[in-house]
């Protein structure tokens, strides 16, 4: 049996620009939809959403069945909580609020088998094939398919990007305006001057060292994000898709029925 490589690395090295959606919801049935729409990966959000590892693995494995990745944004925490959603079969984790080499040096040995690290060895899950690929084969895709995306989201993390940066063994940075601005007593101005030199560092950092910058949406114009580096692209989430549709369809209504003469609006039942 052959296991599935990333199509976020496949899409990276046609020169392309992978394309993500966030989900808050983490529901099956709508990874489909996106894998019909085309996008070429999910964003699955555990660090503020509660959601429980059985629908989470289902999200996974939904995401599979039309060749998507999916990048699970772990819970700050350790060994297990960055381990569990790779062997549930997630194309890669993404590590919130990294402020340190040491930390990403941490991160890479417990996600990456030997020689990058020191990763338990199981392979009885989704992402051994529950043991019918050679071991062998089994470490060299973890190692080379499995991805690392770390999140850049404080000054302290700024100002230490560099030295992350050459860190060997992970694939990613993944700048975060929202808490940045938010850090920096500017909370929501994602195109605060500081934001965006902060934004432009991490790009150049990252294209120093070979790694790729996810943009966490497109909040500012998508040439100027390419410029500062950034290549693949969280184009939106559910829940702001969902609110925004119930919005403008609760708003339809309401214009609907202003339009309407005074004779109609009368309540038969008033």
């Amino acid at each position: 049996m052959k296991l599935r490589p990333s199509r976020i690395l496949r899409v990276l090295r046609e020169k392309r620009f992978p394309a993500l959606m966030k989900f808050n919801l983490t529901d099956p049935r709508v990874a489909e939809m996106a894998g019909i729409a085309g996008y070429d990966g999910l964003w699955l959000c555990n660090e503020h959403v509660p959601t429980d590892w059985t629908p989470l693995e289902h999200t996974i494995r939904a995401a599979r069945l039309h060749d998507m990745d999916t990048l699970v944004r772990v819970a700050k925490g350790g060994y297990s909580d960055y381990v569990r959603p790779l062997e549930a079969g997630a194309t890669g984790i993404i590590v919130p609020h990294v402020e340190s080499a040491a930390e990403a040096r941490q991160i890479v040995s417990w996600c990456r088998f030997h020689p990058m690290g020191k990763r338990a060895l199981d392979g009885g899950n989704t992402d051994g094939a529950y043991c019918t690929v050679p071991i062998t084969d089994y470490i060299k895709h973890a190692n080379s398919e499995c991805l690392i995306v770390l999140q850049i989201e404080s000054p302290e993390g700024l100002a230490q990007v560099e030295a992350i940066a050459a860190v060997p063994g992970f694939d990613g940075f993944l700048f975060g305006p929202g808490d940045f601005s938010h850090r920096i007593g500017k909370a929501g101005e994602l195109l605060a001057p500081e934001v965006t030199a902060a934004r432009q560092r991490v790009g150049k950092a990252a294209r120093a060292n070979g790694k790729f910058v996810m943009a966490a949406g497109l909040y500012a114009p998508f040439a100027e994000l390419v410029a500062d580096g950034h290549n693949v692209f969280n184009l939106g989430s559910d829940v702001g898709a969902l609110t925004t549709w119930f919005s403008q369809r609760i708003e339809l209504l309401k214009n609907n029925v202003t339009a309407l003469p005074a004779s109609a609006k009368s309540n038969p039942y008033g």
